[in-house]
Parts: structure tokens; C-alpha cells; sequence
């Protein structure tokens, strides 16, 4: 049966307030001041819809906001990238979650508000709707507790109504890294941690030992590290693989998620895993290019351009 979108995409929606040019990071009782301010989408989940739709893949999104301005800007930046919203949710009783970020260099610190995110469960996703897309991708499991408790049985049911399966769990605001990946990880196709994130999950000393205590339960296990590139484990191979380098960095957001978008969306398309990986590698360098996570990613052709000039990547 033809299916009707490539990627669905069940997750939190919010908005970034993002501060720039920062001298420091504020102290308690103290003011800095920033130079520069955007408004614009934020969120794992919706950073990754939108992108990997501004690189062709037919998108709908699956989630929940306010019936607020903020949604209104959730709303208008997904239509924007021609993802299909009309599986999003709106609930007058909650304001749509917003994270201010704070950029100092190439840190940052954030401070989110969860909002309606905190509401979405699985009585909001129905079998039909999941059954529309040949892929489902799901992100940030501990900012989700509606959904925690469900989120293998999400999984489970994509894939027995026959789609593949991504998930990318995010940090853990309380850094408790109470998630059952042993329960879990079974039904996902491509698990998509950064190394950092895998350490704390498994609970172990060395990158070696993570991998070993993880890659067992799901397909593939890609590790994103940042300006170290990216490590792909499937099948017996690991597959370790340098990144494209950006010597002049806007900010990082959205970089892992853009990271995503680059790999699924060749994933999809059936390329083989390692040109999934080149992609993805590329695709998180380029969003550094630009403040926010899909600025980047908003006119295709620049989007090319950058990738052949900067990086020497023709698409």
C-alpha cells in the first residue's frame, strides 16, 4: 500500500528564545546583557520534522501545543517546511512550551518551560494515523511524561503496522537516565544517542564498554560526537567517521537534530549506512551555520551551496 508520508514524527513542540552574544553566563543576583535575540521553533522533535522535510522527505508531525502565540509560531514554521500539522493537537488549558537559551561562545545553558508537551499520551495516537508513514521518529523521552510508560509499546505498534523506527532520547534534565532501554530499544530500527548521553544511559566508564552494553538490543547504534564526527555500530562493523568541520560556529542547536534528519532521510531512501552517516555528519555541520536549528535548512539551494563550498560536499 503507498503510504502517504515518509516520516512521522511523534514528539514535543516549543519555541527557542535564543540569546546571543553573550559575554558570560549570568550570576544570581546579576544582569548580563545579550546582543543579539531570535524567536523561532524549537525542540528536538520539531528541529528534526522540519529539516529532514527541507530535504525532500514528505513530514507529518504528531504532538501537542497551546492554543496561544507560540503555538501560532509552531504552527506557521512546520507549514513553512511544508510539514503536515493537522495531526497536532492544540489544548486551550495549556501554553505551548518555550526554552530560553543562553549562548556564551560555543556553550550554552537552557531553561525550559514544558507546557503542553507535559500532555501528550498515547490515547493522542491512533493506529491509522501511524499507518499513513513508512517511518516513525520519536525524541526527548524524559521531556515527554505522558508518553514515557508507552513509548515501547509506540515502537512496537509502528513496527508491526510495518514502518522502521528511530529514537532519539535526549539528556535527562534530573540526570536520573531511568529509561528501560532493554524493554525498548528491541523495536527501534536506529538508536541515535550522542556520546555523552550513551555514557550516562549505560552507566559505564569507557565509550567501548557503553557500546557493547547497548548495541545489542536494536539495529543500528549511531553515536554523534560533536566536532569528533560519529560512530555508526551495525551488523559487526563500527564504523568511525570524522566531521566536517566548521571553523566559524553561529551555535550548536539543532545540530544533533539536524544530524538525525541527514541519516534518516538517506536511510529512507534506502542509501546505504555509511553515505547515511557522511549525511548525517554534513547536515549537523551545516546547521551550525546558522543561529537556531533549521535557519540553515530553510532555502534548499543555499543549503547546497553551503555544503559544496564550505565543506566541499556536492549533493
Amino acid at each position: 500500500m503507498k503510504k502517504e508520508f515518509d516520516v512521522i514524527v511523534v514528539g514535543e513542540l516549543n519555541v527557542d528564545l535564543i540569546l546571543d552574544e553573550i559575554e558570560s553566563f549570568p550570576e544570581i543576583g546579576k544582569e548580563v546583557l545579550a546582543n543579539r535575540m531570535t524567536l523561532t521553533l524549537g525542540s528536538s522533535s520539531a528541529i528534526f520534522a522540519s529539516n529532514i522535510s527541507s530535504l525532500g522527505a514528505q513530514v507529518a508531525f504528531i504532538g501537542k501545543i497551546g492554543k496561544d502565540k507560540f503555538g501560532e509560531v509552531v504552527l506557521e514554521s512546520l507549514q513553512r517546511s511544508q510539514v503536515d500539522v493537522s495531526m497536532i493537537k492544540e489544548d486551550a488549558e495549556a501554553g505551548t512550551g518555550a526554552t530560553v537559551v543562553l549562548n556564551v561562545l560555543e556553550d550554552r545553558a537552557n531553561t525550559t518551560y514544558p507546557g503542553a508537551m507535559d500532555l501528550l499520551t498515547m490515547n493522542d495516537i491512533s493506529e491509522d494515523d501511524l499507518s499513513r508513514a513508512k517511518h516513525l521518529h520519536f525524541s526527548s523521552y524524559f521531556l515527554q511524561p505522558g508518553l514515557r510508560k508507552d513509548v515501547g509499546r509506540l515502537f512496537k505498534t509502528a513496527q508491526n503496522l510495518g514502518l522502521t523506527t528511530s529514537f532519539d532520547m535526549q539528556w535527562d534534565p534530573r540526570e536520573e537516565w531511568d529509561l528501560e532501554f532493554e524493554e525498548i530499544l528491541p523495536y527501534v530500527n536506529i538508536f541515535l544517542p550522542n556520546e555523552k548521553e550513551l555514557m550516562f544511559l549505560s552507566g559505564k566508564n569507557n565509550l567501548k564498554e557503553a557500546i557493547h552494553s547497548v548495541k545489542k538490543y536494536t539495529d543500528i547504534l549511531v553515536i554523534k560526537r560533536g566536532s569528533q564526527g560519529s560512530m555508526v555500530c551495525y551488523r559487526d562493523d563500527i564504523l568511525d567517521r570524522p566531521a566536517f568541520i566548521n571553523k566559524s560556529v553561529v551555535d550548536a542547536i539543532g545540530a544533533g537534530d539536524s544530524f538525525n534528519a541527514g541519516f534518516i532521510y538517506k536511510f529512507i531512501k534506502g542509501n546505504p549506512i555509511p553515505e547515511c552517516q557522511e549525511f548525517g555528519n554534513l547536515t549537523g555541520a551545516v546547521s551550525t551555520l546558522s543561529s537556531g536549528g533549521t535557519a540553515a535548512f530553510r532555502d534548499y539551494e543555499a543549503f547546497r551551496e553551503k555544503a559544496r563550498n564550505i565543506f566541499g560536499f556536492t549533493i
